[in-house]
């Protein structure tokens, strides 16, 4: 009798016992179905991506979620270095700062008069309020940083100015996400930084007379010549946006650092030509990506847009292993890197980047 090709394993159904690891639980879970069951395979794409000694993590952290008390797990995936780079929005690494200097975020409510909400000074990121005195007081202390510490009229990349901020608040013990990875070395990038805080206190500095340059030519320029120091590529994305794009973009781009259209010492995993044998452009797709996102692929946006649909433009590696949620990160982020801690002690070996700090020290 001829086997049925599309009956290859069977859904489990979970069990209910107590006591069960949330390991357990993601486990059971990627062996059922819908979202429940991307949770689970998840966790079990982003640990090979720990496992494999060739691979360098970047991670895309957009949204609101500094907000929403999710700060802290990036702080420690950057200690653990559960991940190698990040690219975030100028939000989520701003507003972290104001727990971390000793404020809070309070939960509050969408069903709500934000008309008496702007009266007091309130700040509303969907069901939780933030005080705008606090945001602001954060806002005042990175124009101080940019004044005290900058030079006036040079060209900073994001990655650069974030370096020298983290380690200016490791000073003051404001252990924020810039701080943590000032810390352990780890590189931020943040193509959109002027879309933030970090754009209004350049506004604070300029109203006492310094003039801020942060240059984005110089900041893509050092991502994408990253591609010379790695082997293979995992992506974690949290939300879409910006971080996605550029973090994508790095499989496709880099090439055009090079004369040739080639990465020296990388193998192209395709490449294109013209019909008259003309050399254009070579891929270095990512081997491994995970998003965790609410947006859908059908409006034809980056941030929904399907790893099936990357592989033809040569981000995602038609070989590699992929998966994405469709789930709220502070639901997913929370659960899937507790799985994490729990399967593994320590990421036996990761990436040095501390050279790219050498002339910040």
């Amino acid at each position: 009798m001829e086997s049925n090709k599309f009956l290859k394993k069977k859904v489990k159904a979970i069990e209910v016992k107590n006591p069960k690891t949330i390991s357990q639980l993601l486990s059971e879970m990627s062996q059922t179905g819908f979202q429940g069951r991307k949770l689970g395979e998840t966790v079990e794409v982003w640990e090979e991506m720990l496992k494999d000694p060739d691979v360098t993590i970047f991670m895309g952290y957009a949204g609101s979620m500094s907000t929403t008390g999710q700060w802290k797990i990036i702080n420690w995936l950057i200690e653990n270095r559960f991940i190698d780079v990040l690219v975030s929005t100028g939000a989520n690494i701003s507003e972290d700062i104001v727990e971390a200097m000793g404020y809070s975020y309070w939960q509050g409510s969408h069903l709500v008069n934000d008309k008496e909400l702007l009266k007091f000074g309130i700040n509303r990121y969907y069901d939780v309020f933030g005080k705008e005195e606090d945001y602001m007081e954060m806002t005042e202390l990175i124009a101080e940083f940019y004044i005290s510490s900058l030079e006036e009229n040079k060209p900073y990349s994001s990655r650069e100015l974030l370096f020298l901020f983290g380690k200016w608040l490791l000073k003051k013990g404001i252990m924020s996400i810039v701080a943590t990875a000032a810390k352990y070395k780890v590189p931020i990038f943040c193509p959109a930084i002027v879309d933030s805080p970090y754009g209004d206190a350049g506004l604070i500095a300029k109203s006492k007379g310094f003039n801020l340059i942060i240059d984005n030519m110089k900041d893509y320029i050092e991502f994408t010549s990253l591609g010379e120091e790695v082997k293979d590529t995992g992506v974690i994305y949290i939300g879409g946006g910006v971080p996605k794009d550029f973090i994508q973009l790095f499989a496709v781009t880099s090439n055009l650092l090079y004369p040739d259209r080639k990465i020296p010492g990388r193998e192209a995993e395709a490449i294109f030509r013209t019909k008259n044998g003309k050399l254009i452009e070579t891929y270095y797709p990512h081997k491994y990506a995970i998003q965790i996102t609410t947006d859908l692929p059908q409006w034809g946006g980056l941030s929904g847009c399907t790893f099936e649909e990357a592989i033809s433009w040569g981000k995602k590696s038609s070989r590699g292993k992929h998966v994405q949620c469709i789930c709220d990160a502070t639901i997913a982020l929370p659960i899937v890197v507790h799985a994490l801690a729990e399967r593994i002690d320590k990421r036996k070996k990761y990436p040095d980047f501390s050279w790219m700090f050498e002339n910040l020290e």
